[in-house]
């Protein structure tokens, strides 16, 4: 296991959280302030995961042909640039250069949802669900910072609210990305590559465990985004909440998405992947349910809470499910397509939160989760026993 790398990702995924944490919060208030037509709130927010989106693919083919250290690293100079790029975009008012701010820190994010596959191949296979989780432990830290940015940076440059905090994270970007130059290859797993076939890709992705791992993930990321993007305009739009307690909600949900995984790695190893999947997809239920019975702030609390935990469970286990359906010679081929779909569906997703929010409220918005988690509980059970699974350890029985 190369710990040296495992802690760089640990602290650059606290970075890039902390960013991420940032934007989510103000992303459809600052939109909701500075576009002409409320409806279009949320769409900095739509453009930053259709960025994720549209550079999942060169991002992973960077990568195959550079490396993920110095990609990371470019990755991150973008995120620094599009942080100076906001404080512009403040300063004149304008929602158009705001939008080409949050586009290009989404091609970072795109860099930073592959994190937990370097991880992944920093450690023996046997290992590879606690260096999923443990990278994610990173953001725990995150939910904190990220909401003193958001709060407090609003004021720290006069006559620009919100441009301190933008400034702030420009730095460290700009700091994350001298990080991942002290990062080492992956040389523990690299080296096998040249020893494992490689199958055409149309094999690959009709496995059933390939298929469900992407279902699992793609369900629980849209329906994450979908929940998420809307509530900080629920709340503080529409609720008239103080951006105090809208940000404390958003940290309360960013804990339950990232704690978890100080246990999760742990778990699918004694519970089994697909079980804990399952429970991924009840705890999003659960968070939809809540979210039908009220508008308080402790009705909102414990939604996003449920939806953290939730995303965790589907996210981690649907990760390391992905990484059972193939070698690592066809690593990157299978990730692109992956990544490509998760964030393809999550952009789709962050864009319906500002038009569903508009036209229809906050209580549409939460039964639209049931019948995607019904249809991903399903497939759950119908591959819990495939032999892809027990082939790698994984004993679901």
């Amino acid at each position: 296991m190369q710990v040296r790398n495992i802690v760089i990702l640990i602290v650059c995924q606290m970075i890039s959280t902390t960013g991420s944490i940032v934007m989510v919060t103000l992303g459809g208030i600052i939109g909701s302030e500075l576009a002409s037509n409320k409806a279009l709130a949320t769409l900095p927010l739509s453009v930053m995961v259709i960025a994720v989106a549209a550079t999942t693919i060169p991002a992973t083919m960077l990568m195959r042909r550079i490396g993920r250290r110095r990609s990371f690293s470019i990755a991150s100079l973008s995120a620094a640039v599009a942080m100076v790029v906001a404080v512009i975009a403040l300063r004149s008012s304008s929602f158009l250069l705001y939008n080409i701010s949050v586009m290009l820190f989404g091609i970072n994010m795109a860099f930073t949802y592959q994190y937990r596959y370097a991880a992944a191949e920093s450690v023996e296979a046997k290992f590879v669900p606690r260096a999923i989780s443990l990278v994610l432990v990173g953001s725990i830290g995150a939910a904190f910072v990220g909401k003193e940015l958001a709060t407090r940076g609003q004021f720290w440059i006069d006559g620009i609210p919100y441009a301190g905090t933008m400034v702030v994270l420009a730095a460290m970007f700009a700091l994350q990305a001298l990080l991942f130059l002290a990062m080492h290859a992956a040389k523990d797993r690299v080296e096998e590559e040249g020893r494992m076939s490689q199958r055409p890709l149309r094999e690959i992705v009709c496995q059933p465990v390939f298929i469900v791992a992407v279902l699992g993930a793609t369900t629980g990321f849209g329906l994450m985004t979908l929940i998420m993007t809307a509530t900080p305009l629920s709340m503080h739009v529409n609720d008239h909440y103080s951006l105090e307690e809208t940000s404390s909600v958003i940290r309360a949900h960013v804990l339950g998405m990232y704690l978890p995984s100080l246990v999760t790695g742990f778990l699918i190893e004694r519970l089994g992947v697909t079980r804990l999947m399952f429970a991924g997809a009840m705890g999003l239920l659960a968070a939809s349910i809540v979210g039908l019975q009220g508008h308080t702030v402790l009705h909102y609390w414990w939604a996003l809470v449920l939806l953290g935990v939730g995303w965790n469970f589907l996210y981690v286990g649907g990760t390391t499910m992905l990484t059972y359906s193939y070698s690592m010679a066809e690593r990157f081929r299978a990730q692109a397509v992956n990544e490509f779909l998760v964030f393809g569906i999550s952009a789709t997703a962050s864009l319906a939160a500002g038009t569903v929010m508009y036209f229809f409220g906050w209580s549409t918005l939460m039964l639209i989760p049931m019948p995607f988690l019904l249809f991903i509980a399903v497939a759950l059970i119908a591959v819990r026993k495939n032999a892809r699974l027990h082939g790698k350890g994984v004993l679901d029985a």
